[in-house]
């Protein structure tokens, strides 16, 4: 556990600084960096997004409040999401190998959290670490992450079916618009979301009106809000470990989730 928490530091650092290479300067009109940051939907600053809760998150076994599974209609005013600038985005695709798509999706993730939930302080490789580790950044079993943030096959988990050390989750009726399978739950998408999860945390992370854990940018944004109110202040050990370790009760999960994101860092 000693070195865990030593490597634990590139991540935490860099969930503190990252935010100086990603921030907007509000110091007037005509900056150079202002260009670090676009508004999404800049033309509609009434784009509805979903709140955030203030309670920790369901386990992946809790049975979520009832409501639409799929992609669905957002419902309230809350100020549109952020995006990362093409230049960063290229800039830390080519430093740590992740796809641009996938690099974008974490950047204005972690822009948007920084934005709706200041204390927070969750960096984009934590994000990009839970990202490598459950799906390969939406490429898993040969997919391509697609500029949309879908990729180009579903990534669908095993059935949770109780067998080869599965949690027994029985499927909705509504869950098999994504799983295809009326009798056991699945995990969905790029960051690997049950659907009772996602009922609770779901997400617009691109502005289009939608929320869709199959789209990485919807995912990503989801996943930052899963940690941020598991963990509270991702700046600190304790907080980071919370926070992972919430979405995967594995310590084994963590250690490898913070080798992944620790490795992320120091690359940029």
């Amino acid at each position: 556990m000693k070195g865990a928490w030593v490597l634990a530091g590139g991540v935490i650092a860099a969930n503190v600084v990252v935010l100086a290479a990603l921030a907007v300067n509000e110091s007037g009109p005509g900056q150079a960096d202002r260009v670090v940051v676009e508004d999404v939907v800049a033309q509609d600053p009434a784009a509805p997004v979903v709140p955030l809760p203030t309670t920790p998150p369901a386990s992946t076994g809790q049975t979520a409040p009832d409501g639409p599974i799929g992609p669905a209609e957002l419902a309230d005013s809350r100020p549109p999401p952020l995006r990362a600038s093409p230049e960063w985005v290229a800039k830390v695709s080519a430093e740590t190998g992740i796809g641009s798509v996938a690099v974008r999706a974490y950047g204005t993730a972690t822009l948007t959290l920084a934005r709706d939930v200041p204390g927070c302080r969750l960096g984009w490789p934590t994000l990009a670490g839970i990202g490598a580790i459950e799906s390969g950044h939406g490429t898993h079993a040969g997919a391509v992450l697609l500029d949309d943030g879908h990729p180009s096959l579903p990534v669908l988990g095993p059935a949770l079916d109780g067998t080869n050390g599965t949690a027994a989750i029985h499927a909705r009726p509504d869950d098999t618009a994504w799983t295809q399978d009326p009798d056991w739950a699945h995990a969905v998408g790029p960051m690997q979301f049950l659907p009772s999860t996602w009922r609770r945390w779901a997400s617009d992370g691109d502005g289009d009106g939608v929320q869709d854990p199959n789209d990485l940018d919807d995912a990503a944004v989801a996943a930052g809000r899963y940690l941020c109110a598991a963990g509270g202040d991702l700046s600190t050990g304790a907080g980071w470990w919370a926070a992972v370790r919430s979405y995967n009760h594995d310590d084994a999960y963590v250690a490898q989730v913070l080798a992944t994101a620790d490795g992320y860092a120091a690359r940029t």
